[in-house]
């Protein structure tokens, strides 16, 4: 099965923020997932990213891939850079 660690849209009309989800890559964008990882909210400020780093880092090690947007989310989190530096 195929993974993918991507966005899940919640909240009001205009006042969107994302979870972070670990779904099946034929799964519906809002539709059924593996494992929910962390959350993204870009109305709050400074923007809150929150990600379960030991479950990300699992992930990724198990061949998950991520969205461009989640990987610009563990990117500013730091948790990519901690996944290149395990790889290498």
């Amino acid at each position: 099965m195929a993974t993918k660690i991507r966005l899940k849209r919640m909240g009001a009309k205009k006042a969107p923020f994302y979870r972070i989800v670990v779904a099946d890559a034929r799964a519906p964008r809002d539709g059924k997932f593996i494992e929910e990882i962390g959350y993204y909210n870009p109305a709050e400020q400074p923007e809150l990213i929150k990600v379960d780093e030991e479950r990300a880092l699992n992930w990724l090690s198990t061949g998950a891939q991520p969205s461009d947007t989640v990987k610009t989310l563990l990117r500013r989190s730091g948790v990519w850079k901690k996944f290149n530096e395990a790889k290498n």
